[in-house]
Formats: structure tokens, C-alpha cells, sequence
């Protein structure tokens, strides 16, 4: 117990491990995110997993058992465990789960989202074990297939056959939210609150190029063609894109480098200005620490990084731009996904409502004027 205690996530080379501790259920966690590494799955995906899978662990040693000793019951107590679980320190404080949900009515729990992921990372890792060792059970229980294949099984010549696999029962019910969009006023006085040209060209490449966070930090100096006005990305997967950079967003990159941009040896596009990391690579936390500044300071408390790209998709669509081509700007692997940007633009909305409404009264004034024309 007390090792699983010290037991903590690390962050080695360009993953995460678990470490504190040696098991072989620590030992099979940290294979399968090596595994997830060699899948190219996205940095904050393996970090989210590495956290999932230490609270599982800690609860299992709450619990007297092992990896091997998990069945569906025990995993209908964990599921129950998590949404009734709470993070106070974020995820970097991930604290050991509580055996049983607590007493009495409500509480507040990990979002719906937060649990699901956590259990499809636990399913990940008994899949991963079972691909390892056939003979080893899965006890996660299986449900409706999936509305689509996933990414790596439309690949090839017969990708088009590939059937969607089915999903873990083992789910909570998640509430679907539409991505909320700056409006044009919020977004402007967000880009006059930021100062240096490092924090508008990242807001700029998030909101005229629909960049995500871990892309815009990932960028290189070479990424950039500012005399062009393009950019080479490397979304989810290590897919690559070229994405076109507004002229001003490529003034603001060029100024930063020319003006703002400390001497360094990395190749990192965007690094720290000042303090003792200066010239490091900038990190996942100094981004969001930067706009929640600058949020709070704009008055935009809708200002996250994501929250820029959805705009840019939504105009996007508000332009009645093509479908493909939002797809391919966005770095969406599957068209579903860009599909909802069509949905959420108002424009295209009111259109259509106005559309469904004339039509509505066209059928109303046939009817009347056939009641009419029968009474006379």
C-alpha cells in the first residue's frame, strides 16, 4: 500500500510513465502507454491515460487487488467509485478514489466526460493485455458498435469494408454540448489585450487558422512560411496539413521572431520570454496560464484556446464554405466531426428555419384556399 501511495505520473522523454513504484501492474500501465506512444496518439491523450490508470491503481490498492483480479462487478465499483470521485488538484493531483459513493443525495463528481475517458482507458489497457496474451479475460462488457470505424481501420485498399467495433457498455451518459464561438466583439478584445507579438500570433493561428493547442506548440520555426503565408502542421496521429496564415497572424510571427523571440538552440516556434525557463520550449501550462491572464484581463471568460478554433470553424461555415474544405482546414479525421460547425452556424440556421417556415405557410394558404373554394 505504501508504494502504490508514492506511486505518481512522470513525465520521460516524449511520454508519460508511471513511476515510484515497481509491480507488474505498473510494468504492463507502462508498456501500454509506450504502446500508445508508437500509435501516435496525441501528447495530452497519453498524459490523460497515464493519470486514468493511476487512479485505478491507487483504487485497486484500496480495494486489495491486482490487475488480474478485475472482473465486470469490480469494474461496475470502480465506474461507481469514479462519479463519486473529486480532483481538487487538477490532473496533476489526481488523489486515490474513494472506496463507495458517498451517502446522501447529491455530491459533486468527476464530469461524465472525465469518467468515460478514464474508462476507455481502462479498456484500452485490458485490450492491450489481451492483444499481449489471448488467454487473458476482458472483463470490460461489451456494447452497441460504434457510429463509425475508428481512424486505423479506414485505412487501406479495403478500408471502406472496415465495420465499426463494438463499444464498452461500461459508459456514462454524457450530455452533448455544442462548441461555444467567440462572438466578433469578444474576439477582438481578447487579440487588443495580448501585448507581445508571441501571445497574438498563437491566438491568431487559433482563431484564423483553427490551429489546436498542442499544434500551435508543436510548431517549428521551419513550420512556418511566412513569405507564402502557410504553415505545416502535425495534428492528432501525426497527420501533417498545410494550413494558409492570415497576413497579419504572419506579421505578428515575423515581428516575434525579429523582436521578442530570446536566443535559444531549440527549433520550437514558441518559446518562454522570460524568468528561468527562458528560451524553453513553451508548455501545455504556460498556454493555459497565458489565457486564463488574459481572459480574465479582457473580461472574456469564454476565451479558451479551443473556444478560438471553434470560431474559426464556425465562420467557416457561416461562409457556406465546403465541407471537405473545413474538414481539411480543421484536420478533422472523419467528416462527422465538421459536420457540427454547419450546424452551428446561425446563419445557415435562421436559413433554414426560414426556409421550413415559408414553406409551412405556403401549405397553410393551399389548405385555406381549398376550404375556400369547397364551401363556395
Amino acid at each position: 500500500m505504501t508504494a502504490v501511495v508514492k506511486l505518481r505520473v512522470e513525465r520521460r522523454d516524449d511520454g508519460w510513465v508511471l513511476a515510484g513504484a515497481d509491480s507488474d501492474d505498473v510494468r504492463l500501465v507502462n508498456d501500454f502507454l509506450g504502446y500508445l506512444g508508437d500509435r501516435h496518439y496525441a501528447p495530452g491523450t497519453r498524459r490523460g491515460y497515464a493519470f486514468d490508470l493511476l487512479a485505478l491503481l491507487r483504487w485497486l490498492a484500496e480495494q486489495d487487488r491486482r490487475l488480474d483480479q478485475i472482473d465486470t462487478e469490480v469494474l461496475l465499483r470502480f465506474l461507481a467509485a469514479c462519479r463519486g470521485a473529486s480532483t481538487p488538484g487538477g490532473a496533476a493531483g489526481v488523489e486515490a478514489i474513494p472506496a463507495a459513493i458517498p451517502a446522501g443525495g447529491a455530491r459533486e463528481g468527476l464530469a461524465a466526460a472525465t469518467v468515460n475517458r478514464r474508462l476507455a482507458a481502462v479498456s484500452g489497457l485490458f485490450t492491450f493485455r489481451a492483444m499481449r496474451d489471448p488467454t487473458a479475460p476482458n472483463p470490460m462488457p461489451k456494447g452497441a458498435a460504434a457510429r463509425r470505424a475508428a481512424p486505423g481501420q479506414r485505412e487501406g485498399l479495403l478500408g471502406h469494408l472496415a465495420r465499426p467495433q463494438p463499444r464498452s457498455a461500461l459508459r456514462m451518459r454524457q450530455p452533448r454540448r455544442l462548441p461555444r464561438a467567440l462572438a466578433p466583439a469578444e474576439a477582438s478584445v481578447l487579440l487588443e489585450s495580448l501585448h507581445s507579438w508571441r501571445d497574438r500570433a498563437i491566438a491568431g493561428l487559433m482563431l484564423f487558422s483553427g490551429l489546436r493547442s498542442a499544434e500551435v506548440l508543436a510548431l517549428t520555426v521551419a513550420d512556418a512560411d511566412i513569405a507564402r503565408g502557410w504553415a505545416r502542421v502535425t495534428g492528432k496521429g501525426g497527420r501533417e496539413r498545410r494550413v494558409p496564415v492570415d497576413a497579419q497572424v504572419a506579421g505578428w510571427i515575423q515581428t516575434y521572431l525579429l523582436a521578442e523571440r530570446p536566443d535559444t538552440d531549440t527549433t520550437v516556434l514558441f518559446v518562454v520570454a522570460k524568468g528561468r525557463n527562458r528560451g524553453q520550449p513553451l508548455t501545455p501550462a504556460g498556454l493555459r496560464t497565458i489565457f486564463r491572464y488574459h481572459r480574465d484581463r479582457a473580461g472574456v471568460p469564454a476565451a479558451h484556446p479551443h473556444a478560438l478554433r471553434h470560431s474559426f470553424g464556425t465562420a467557416l461555415a457561416e461562409a457556406g464554405v465546403d465541407l471537405a474544405v473545413i474538414q481539411a482546414l480543421l484536420g478533422h479525421a472523419h467528416v462527422d466531426s465538421s459536420v457540427g460547425y454547419i450546424h452551428l452556424a446561425p446563419v445557415r440556421v435562421r436559413a433554414a428555419y426560414d426556409a421550413a417556415r415559408d414553406r409551412q405557410r405556403e401549405q397553410q394558404r393551399g389548405q385555406q384556399h381549398g376550404q375556400q373554394r369547397a364551401r363556395g
